[in-house]
């Protein structure tokens, strides 16, 4: 008598399991899937952010104001941006602590940063006025006022997350992404809909960095008892490995490089309002096809989150480094075919479906741009590596290479299309400097750095 059909399926699943499951288990944990699931969640964390973008819009009378704000908030957030790097080296490489002393380092900052949060925020309230002045909201002064605290907030976080990345947990690194997008994208709309509007919008930003602080602080310590087999021990007091300010000063080098990194991803939208500004709307059809030709810089910066840490580790542990390097790259040409593909073959419908026909006028474009960000999005890619290596000179080529963009693109063709190819001819100069930089080989290799040992405690 043949075997019932649930019994048969089941069976065929058993063996399948038998058959691939090693080799499923060897790729979950494999370095390429780690890289690839921190872009991925880069991904969703911005597929969020695009649905935010539409439910503001709608909810809001004045989304202008939003963005404003929004726009402000990125200036602030590079500082954190940078920690995290800076986080994710000294964590791998044990200077912030083992374990117990670990969290003993990132409760010591944490108060350092609350105190820290209080006193900008009164800052920020004496100020709001000006600062919202200066933000161009002027009737938004409270909204205003959030700024410089969600930018302490985003500190806070970073640190946090550049602490599980340095301990290898890209898992929590990645789910806190996409969580802090949903948080913001639901607080905010409850604010904005009960009537506090762009106020509350806004509000919803830093609400979802406090959530993802108190997530990352409990991944945190779950590792930390997971490894060392013990609860962490709430009577005991572990000196801080490292001061917080010293962390900060340290971190000079990343804060420079992603400055670089964030004029050449934005300097182009300005210097479009002015080489266009003769022509109606022209320069905002330009804003919207870049933003939507963007997209890879977000694949990187996810992939980047992996980069960091596995290079610090292989670098002092004495191995070649540059394999990293080269999945992170990979995931990004992985990701470029598709979109490139669509920019080449419907550039039009897309821009008028996300923007709009009046956005749309600048679609011949969308190609151009889509691979001069392609080629950016490797450029940030080589820079978090030299970052990662301890490398500083790379700065002062790139650094140039920024400052003199928006001088070369006010000065090129009125065209938009002349325009983008210019935009193009620069990364491309900043890719070539860049990796011409990041694949030279270190003159020693270094020597591989000794296991630290857990700071001492003290029970109170």
């Amino acid at each position: 008598m043949p075997a019932p059909a649930t019994e048969t399926s089941s069976g065929r699943i058993a063996a399948l399991k038998r058959t691939y499951g090693p080799q499923i288990e060897r790729l979950r944990g494999s370095d390429t899937a780690k890289a690839a699931g921190l872009a991925l969640a880069m991904i969703a964390n911005n597929v969020i952010a695009l649905g935010s973008t539409v439910v503001f819009a709608r909810l809001l009378g004045d989304y202008g104001s939003l963005a404003a704000l929004v726009s402000y908030f990125l200036i602030l957030s590079v500082v954190g941006q940078a920690i995290q790097v800076a986080t994710a080296r000294e964590g791998v490489l044990g200077h912030l602590g083992v374990g117990p002393g670990l969290l003993a380092t990132l409760r010591r900052w944490t108060r350092t940063m609350l105190i820290f949060t209080l006193a900008l925020t009164v800052v920020s309230i004496l100020l709001r006025n000006p600062i919202a002045a200066a933000v161009g909201v002027k009737k938004y002064p409270w909204a205003a006022a959030i700024g410089l605290p969600a930018a302490c907030l985003w500190i806070e976080l970073s640190i946090l997350r550049g602490a599980l990345q340095g301990i290898g947990d890209y898992k929590s690194v990645g789910l806190s992404l996409v969580f802090e997008q949903a948080t913001r994208l639901l607080t905010g709309a409850i604010l904005a809909a009960i009537g506090l509007g762009v106020t509350g919008a806004y509000l919803g930003t830093p609400l979802s960095f406090i959530a993802m602080c108190a997530y990352c602080a409990v991944q945190l310590r779950r590792h930390v008892e997971l490894v060392s087999g013990v609860p962490v021990q709430p009577g005991v007091v572990h000196a801080a490995a490292l001061q917080l300010w010293t962390h900060v000063r340290r971190a000079w080098v990343p804060i420079v490089g992603l400055i670089v990194i964030a004029v050449l991803q934005n300097i182009d939208i300005i210097a479009a309002k002015h080489r266009f500004s003769g022509v109606r709307d022209l320069a905002s059809s330009y804003a919207a096809t870049a933003v939507a030709a963007k997209v890879l810089i977000w694949v990187a910066i996810g992939a980047g989150f992996y980069l960091v840490p596995e290079v610090s580790r292989r670098r002092a542990a004495g191995q070649d480094t540059r394999q990293v390097l080269a999945r992170a790259l990979a995931i990004i040409g992985v990701c470029a075919v598709p979109c490139l593909l669509i920019f080449a073959a419907v550039p039009h419908l897309l821009l008028s479906v996300a923007f709009g026909h009046k956005r749309a006028t600048v679609s011949g474009s969308l190609l151009v741009l889509g691979l001069a960000f392609t080629v950016l999005a490797t450029t940030y890619l080589a820079i978090q590596y030299m970052l990662a290596l301890g490398r500083t000179w790379f700065l002062v080529p790139l650094a140039v290479v920024a400052i003199a963009e928006p001088f070369v693109l006010v000065a090129g063709p009125k065209s938009p299309a002349g325009f983008a190819a210019v935009v193009l001819a620069v990364q491309g100069v900043g890719a070539v400097l860049a990796f011409g930089i990041a694949l030279r080989r270190d003159p020693a290799p270094p020597v591989p750095a000794p296991t630290p040992e857990p700071a001492e405690s003290l029970s109170v």
